[in-house]
């Protein structure tokens, strides 16, 4: 494979599909196929390239810039006349931004145009790599940042973003077309801006910072969401399947931390390049990335003590209301056990006399009583009386809410 020469002519490139992708699978499908990809490198050869069968086809944005001028284009299936623009254009700064992995033949071109180590690109294609920083040759950077939103299905949903610095470009992939990147781009295509005063460097900071700033809508989405199950707790209509909700919260708040843990490591083992990696001017960025970094981890910590704390509360406000329930039913169990003492009693029914005529006095005579129903009925209606003055002089008919 060709690496890039501004100078030389192209070789032939295949076509490239062109085709629009397919629908995003759903996110348990897209765990699985992922899940199935990792368990077939299993014992391969370090380095050894896998693309997963659904992956979508790549697109290719390429923006070329420098202090006073801006291009946009998107070269898909025209790579080819994508190195015939970067050739002709030596002395200008550009972006190749690189989404989705559906074509392993002219991802190799692409790794062996730009010298890209066959290790980092196995990383870029496994697609759950944590975030990280690697120095290589002539102190280019490869970074790994991940990409985070909650979903409408109230889910964290998080993507790989790969990064490749060189002299005067930057290179990135990413599996999905969607991303959270278009704000920078909005920002390059502003004239006189500082990103496009600056150097490529500068634009891998500014990749870094955006994906790391997109934590904080994220994490807004979450902190709403668990305070409306906390109203829901305490609310007058609670769902059935409040604690699966609750739960399934909690995990994505666990995701969430473990998305920034990373993220802050990784900044910070960036402040300690020295100084022919990361110039210190760009160096004054990166800290306060890192600042940001440290203020998603507090978050993140937060909010997973609340989602603990709340699970917690559930159970609790659960438990105080079956002893509610219990209570009442022990209330009425307790009314009931005496007359049924008193109605088990009186249903024996032994016999009065002994069939000669002969009255046995100990067996029940009130059950020949004329006035023996209504006695009963009085006798019984007292015993529930007393009890229930009796309940409501300790307090155990109030309510506790």
């Amino acid at each position: 494979m060709e690496k890039l020469n501004l100078t030389a002519p192209p070789p032939a490139l295949a076509a490239s599909p062109t085709d629009q992708p397919p629908p995003k699978p759903a996110a348990t499908a897209e765990q699985a196929a992922r899940r199935r990809a990792r368990y077939q490198d299993v014992g391969q050869r370090p380095g050894t390239l896998r693309v997963r069968p659904d992956a979508p086809p790549p697109r290719l944005f390429l923006i070329i810039y420098d202090a006073n001028s801006f291009d946009e284009e998107e070269y898909t299936g025209r790579y080819d006349e994508m190195l015939e623009v970067l050739r002709a254009q030596p002395g200008r700064h550009y972006w190749l931004d690189v989404r989705g992995y559906g074509d392993l033949p002219l991802l190799e071109r692409i790794m062996s145009n730009f010298d890209l180590h066959p290790l980092q690109m196995e990383d870029v294609l496994n697609d759950y790599q944590r975030a990280k920083v690697e120095v290589f040759d002539d102190n280019r950077l490869f970074l790994v940042s991940r990409m985070a939103d909650f979903t409408t299905e109230l889910e964290i949903d998080d993507d790989q973003l790969s990064i490749f610095t060189g002299p005067n470009y930057v290179l990135t992939f990413q599996d999905d077309y969607e991303d959270c990147l278009e704000v920078l781009r909005n920002r390059l295509r502003v004239a006189n801006s500082q990103l496009r005063q600056r150097s490529s460097g500068y634009l891998a900071y500014a990749l870094t910072d955006v994906v790391l700033d997109h934590y904080y809508p994220t994490m807004a989405a979450v902190g709403d969401y668990i305070e409306e199950l906390e109203d829901s707790i305490f609310g007058a209509q609670r769902e059935r399947r409040l604690l699966n909700r609750i739960l399934r919260v909690k995990k994505d708040v666990v995701r969430l931390r473990r998305l920034v843990y990373p993220e802050r490591d990784k900044i910070a083992e960036v402040l300690r390049l020295p100084d022919e990696v990361i110039p210190e001017d760009l160096k004054v960025y990166y800290r306060d990335c890192y600042d940001h970094a440290i203020q998603a981890l507090d978050l993140a910590e937060s909010y997973r003590d609340n989602i603990s704390s709340l699970a917690d509360l559930f159970l609790s406000d659960q438990s105080n209301r079956m002893n509610e329930v219990m209570k009442v039913l022990t209330i009425i169990s307790s009314i009931f056990i005496p007359l049924s003492f008193v109605v088990g009693l009186y249903g024996m029914n032994f016999q009065h006399d002994d069939g000669h005529g002969h009255v046995l006095p100990l067996n029940m005579p009130e059950l020949y009583s004329p006035l023996g129903y209504p006695v009963l009925l009085a006798v019984l209606g007292l015993i529930v009386a007393g009890q229930i003055f009796y309940f409501w002089r300790k307090g155990w008919l109030s309510s506790n809410d």
